[in-house]
């Protein structure tokens, strides 16, 4: 039988349809299993991992402490350091790029605009600098001037699909964050995701959120313990459909049923002690396991190819998240103004352990040419500047993982000393299959992309 790959299972719930996606199937594809059955190539996927207050300030910034992210093996065999150390192991899937640092001009008037609060997040995110207008204000109410790399992709025809019904992902990108804490509570201390000047995508905050977004049913605590099981809703159509498939293709639906069973199952165990925080996040939650718990769910949207593209703030720029459980007492932002070096350490490496978790997920997740979710991913993991103290911009931090199925070299640590930052949307954009003949603005563009990381 053919399959369409965009086929789900439907049932009813409350006279409210329900749906769910299904994994790739062979009856989706072609007779090689490298293609759809239309002859379209396999998706690649796209995922920012954002995290906030860039790294312990050192040298390189103006500092005299010792630099703990940067490997000192340039190229391929590089080790995990010190700060890096959450992702040892996995050294040769990943690539760490250093001395990077935004090109874009910086306007004199009115003055503050090359901050790295506005400025470094601003180029890590659309390769330009941010809007003037806004610094007039004294609390720089700024926004960006276009859309953020990932809409950028999510909206390009090469990377989702021509505009034909039927032929693109039910969800254009899925916007997660971890930490409720926030700086402020507009523009980008929100969101990290834009579709242009003043449109903010803002993000999900919790898994039960994610959950209901791509199942279609309430998330509030009340009604999840109560409603029937989103299994039990589509169990017929599962059936129907189950019967008409081959041996392996029963197998996958089987087992991803089974998935869905698990994550649900995570979700309802709380329920019955869910309470509602004033501000979720301020009093320094597990962001270790709402990482995860996200990561899972998003991780069955991509299989299921229900979405392509999706973004992960996991503090905010300039967070105020207390990381109570690394033994910092005060939030992040103000803890590295007071110069506390260790905190600011303590407090990096535990993101680095909630970026681990995250790849973990996604390369535990099987894909049909027989890799994994990951190995068909560009994931872009940064953050806001270089390092809090100063806001200063050089240094950025960045780290690629996956292989865009084959497309992108891993196991790479490059680095270029004051080079273009906007040097690593090239190589996503051209590891993903997006034509890009230069890319940049306002004194960023460059046609390079990051050398020896495009295969």
């Amino acid at each position: 039988m053919r399959l369409s790959r965009r086929a789900m299972l439907r049932g009813a719930l409350g006279g409210a349809v329900c749906t769910m996606g299904l994994p790739l199937l062979d009856a989706m594809l072609d007779g090689h299993g490298t293609a759809h059955a239309d002859g379209t190539a396999l998706p690649k996927r796209f995922a920012v991992f954002f995290w906030a207050n860039g790294l312990p300030w050192h040298g390189a910034h103006g500092h005299g402490r010792p630099d703990h992210w940067t490997p000192s093996t340039i190229g391929a065999g590089w080790s995990a350091t010190p700060l890096l150390s959450p992702l040892a192991g996995l050294e040769p899937s990943i690539d760490v790029i250093t001395g990077l640092e935004p090109h874009t001009e910086i306007p004199s008037d009115p003055p503050g605009q090359g901050d790295g609060h506005m400025r470094g997040c601003a180029v890590a995110l659309t390769s330009d600098r941010p809007r003037s207008e806004g610094f007039h204000h004294p609390d720089h109410v700024f926004a960006f001037q276009r859309a953020t790399l990932d809409q950028v992709i999510a909206a390009h025809p090469d990377f989702a699909g021509r505009s034909i019904l039927g032929t693109q992902p039910r969800f254009r990108s899925i916007e997660l964050a971890v930490s409720g804490a926030r700086f402020h509570d507009y523009g980008h201390w929100n969101a990290i995701s834009h579709r242009g000047p003043d449109m903010l995508n803002l993000p999900m905050r919790s898994a039960r959120e994610l959950f209901a977004h791509l199942f279609g049913v309430p998330a509030d605590t009340a009604v999840l313990g109560r409603r029937a099981s989103v299994l039990d809703v589509v169990a017929e159509d599962a059936r129907a459909l189950r019967r008409r498939l081959g041996g392996r293709d029963r197998e996958r639906l089987d087992a991803h049923l089974e998935h869905v069973g698990e994550i649900q199952t995570r979700l309802r165990a709380g329920v019955a002690a869910c309470t509602t925080p004033a501000m979720p996040g301020e009093s320094g939650g597990d962001l270790i396991a709402e990482t995860e718990a996200q990561t899972r769910l998003l991780a069955l949207a991509m299989s299921c190819d229900l979405t392509r593209v999706a973004s992960m703030m996991l503090t905010s720029p300039a967070t105020t998240h207390v990381f109570r459980d690394v033994g910092v007492a005060g939030g992040m932002h103000q803890v590295v103004h007071d110069g506390d070096w260790d905190a600011a350490y303590r407090v990096t490496q535990r993101q680095m352990q909630a970026l681990r978790v995250f790849l973990d997920v996604l390369a535990s997740v099987p894909d049909h040419d027989g890799g994994t979710l990951l190995d068909s991913m560009v994931v872009y993991a940064t953050s806001e500047y270089g390092e809090g103290t100063t806001h200063s911009n050089r240094e950025h931090p960045v780290i690629l993982a996956g292989g865009a199925r084959g497309a992108l070299a891993r196991g790479i640590h490059a680095r270029e000393p004051g080079g273009n930052l906007a040097k690593v949307h090239v190589t996503i954009l051209r590891a993903l299959g997006i034509e890009t003949p230069s890319y940049g603005f306002h004194g960023a563009e460059t046609s390079d992309a990051i050398p020896g990381l495009l295969v």
